[in-house]
């Protein structure tokens, strides 16, 4: 899946003060994303805030980040959640022809065992009729998908191609870098160690900043892929304070705030969210303000 190499960024669903869909910044956002370089998208990932969108919107979104993309990225959609005889439902009944791959979350609340998600991601595969990307982020669905589980499927199903490891432990992600089938890509879903993990082996990010700074964050993904280390650092290093800034307050408030301080899209976040508080808020605002100065 050499589509999937580099820096694929997980699309945020900008919405306008009344919270209804923006579709303009939509557009904007997207088209931002790919004047920058990234190497594909992302949609309906958990930074889109497809939790609070209805059916009908959710189909909206798709439809206008397809016709804006124009054939010019590769595309991911996240097709996932915790009702396992639902996901595969809409494997089967979805036109999936557009897309490169599915990004497919592990089971959140339930808690299943390492069976139970050997098993949920089992029927998905089956069901699949294109490239499946396992996603792991144990902070939001309450269970951790160990590497032997991740490891047991790679080798299973010859249509499960990836990994998007959001552990945010390295040791973790080592153990599956170490271990993984030839082809296996294992793909961080963590801004911050992104480029430790692609220097240990790893085959890029999905990443939430990179739409907000997507020429220096996919420069120093492909520098990190080309052990161009010490210039991968010094972009690293430029970002890493906003990186912890985006993810302070939650996500997607965080690079909402960026979007608004680049003059793109408001910053409004459905509720249960919030958006950035003032003190944040002022902070990314002279973040991006000196980035700019600098690029």
């Amino acid at each position: 899946m050499q589509s999937l190499i580099g820096t694929g960024v997980a699309l945020v669903t900008p919405f306008r003060k009344d919270f209804s869909i923006d579709t303009e910044a939509l557009i904007k956002i997207v088209n931002f994303s790919i004047d920058g370089g990234v190497e594909y998208l992302v949609i309906l990932g958990t930074t889109a805030e497809n939790a609070t969108m209805t059916q009908t919107e959710r189909e909206f979104v798709i439809q206008t980040i397809v016709e804006t993309n124009k054939g010019r990225l590769p595309m991911v959609l996240g097709v996932g959640g915790n009702n396992t005889m639902e996901v595969v439902e809409e494997l089967k009944t979805r036109d999936l022809s557009k897309f490169a791959a599915i990004l497919s979350v592990s089971p959140y609340y339930n808690k299943p065992t390492q069976e139970g998600i050997y098993q949920h991601f089992k029927a998905i595969s089956e069901a699949s009729p294109i490239p499946v990307i396992l996603y792991n982020v144990p902070s939001r669905t309450g269970s951790n998908m160990l590497p032997s589980t991740v490891m047991r499927l790679a080798n299973d199903f010859k249509n499960i191609v990836a990994i998007k490891e959001a552990n945010g432990d390295m040791v973790h992600a080592m153990q599956l870098l170490k271990n993984k089938p030839k082809d296996f890509l294992v793909l961080s879903g963590d801004d911050m160690i992104a480029l430790p993990m692609v220097l240990a082996g790893g085959s890029g990010v999905i990443s939430v900043i990179a739409q907000g700074f997507p020429k220096e964050f996919s420069e120093m993904i492909r520098l990190g892929l080309n052990r161009k280390v010490d210039d991968a650092f010094k972009l690293q290093y430029q970002f890493s304070d906003c990186i912890d800034m985006i993810f302070e307050q939650g996500n997607p408030a965080g690079i909402k705030q960026v979007f608004q301080s680049l003059g793109i899209a408001e910053n409004t976040v459905r509720l249960p969210l919030v958006s950035a508080d003032e003190s944040l808020a002022r902070r990314i605002d002279e973040f991006v303000e000196k980035a700019n100065k600098i690029a």
